[in-house]
């Protein structure tokens, strides 16, 4: 004797159709699509900006060697930029990197370190970045301090700390090998040799970012710390290593700078806080975290370094580059807000 059928039975037999869920395009990849139309859109401002240098200052925007000195000149902040792009996209923000420039860059330039010729100069610009990225990941990482508290410390004290070196006097480098750097002689291709390196440390950013476990674990920190945290990974240590990163980006940068200016002075590196964050930002990078683009950074360095070329060609005064940076800050986080609120759906 068979037992009847009862309803919810008959329709999860056989004959019974597999309900069809609707497919969805996965985030990654409108996220990717994103990103994709940001850079598009940089590129294009870029492409307007040339046009604008070309047709005011023709003769003096597009020489050679004036486009050598916008790329040199993007090479200094850039590599400062590569950095900041980890520490943001972890949720974090780095006020000091400008301050550990000038303090890398002055520490250098002592005439006991420059008894020990080029080795000595770079081993002690990165050393530097390195030891200050140390202090702001230990404050930040294990002793709970706020990183907006933490890196204005260290903003303060490292300018006092390059003031006290420096006595408020410039440094001479006499090195011929660090300063040979600087000439057309060494060009590569011709190139700049801090250019190749701007570009190294960005392929390496974008490696790390992109294609380690590394950046995969910043992004997972970024967007959720308590959720990595539970997810196994070290929150804490994972954020000293940011710092560590961005320190050393600050130490090459100042190495840098040296090779561009050929002296240390406590004044470097004045306000690139502010140009490496609106370069994160506007390259698409997520203020509060979770969302990094290396690419979109070094698009937005080169946009700035070149409103600030034309803005000085044209003699065009400093605060009015100030305001223009401001407003285009305003502006790209605006477009964040906008696409995080409708951009998800």
């Amino acid at each position: 004797m068979t037992q009847p059928v009862s309803p919810a039975q008959q329709q999860d037999g056989p004959a019974a159709a597999p309900a069809k869920t609707p497919t969805r395009r996965p985030a990654r990849h409108k996220l990717g699509l994103r990103l994709d139309v940001r850079n598009l859109s940089l590129l294009g401002v870029l492409a307007v900006l040339v046009l604008v240098g070309g047709i005011t200052k023709p003769d003096q925007f597009l020489d050679s060697s004036n486009l050598q000195l916008v790329l040199t000149q993007a090479s200094v902040i850039g590599v400062v930029t590569v950095g900041m792009t980890f520490v943001i996209t972890s949720g974090g923000i780095d006020l000091s990197v400008g301050a550990i420039v000038a303090l890398a860059s002055v520490w250098a330039t002592t005439l006991a370190t420059q008894e020990y010729g080029f080795g000595g100069i770079l081993f002690t610009a990165v050393v530097v970045g390195l030891a200050c990225g140390l202090v702001n990941g230990l404050l930040i990482a294990y002793g709970g301090m706020v990183p907006f508290i933490a890196t204005l410390a260290m903003l303060a004290s490292a300018r006092g700390l390059a003031l006290q070196i420096t006595d408020g006097k410039t440094q001479i480098v006499t090195v011929e090998s660090v300063l040979d750097l600087g000439v057309p002689d060494s060009y590569v291709l011709g190139v700049p040799p801090l250019v190749w390196v701007f570009a190294l440390v960005t392929v390496v950013g974008w490696l790390l970012l992109n294609r380690t476990t590394f950046g995969r674990r910043t992004v997972a920190v970024g967007g959720n710390a308590e959720a990595a945290r539970l997810a196994g990974i070290d929150v804490r240590r994972q954020r000293l290593y940011l710092y560590l990163l961005s320190g050393l980006c600050c130490g090459i940068a100042a190495f840098l700078l040296i090779v561009l200016s050929g002296s240390g002075q406590n004044t470097n590196g004045n306000l690139y806080e502010l140009d490496a964050i609106a370069a994160a930002i506007i390259g698409g990078t997520l203020l509060s975290g979770g969302r990094g683009t290396i690419v979109g950074s070094v698009l937005g360095v080169l946009v700035f370094t070149t409103i600030t070329n034309i803005f000085a060609l044209n003699n065009l005064q400093s605060d009015v580059q100030q305001i223009a940076k401001g407003a285009i800050i305003v502006a790209a986080v605006l477009v964040q807000r906008r696409t995080a609120l409708h951009g998800e759906a």
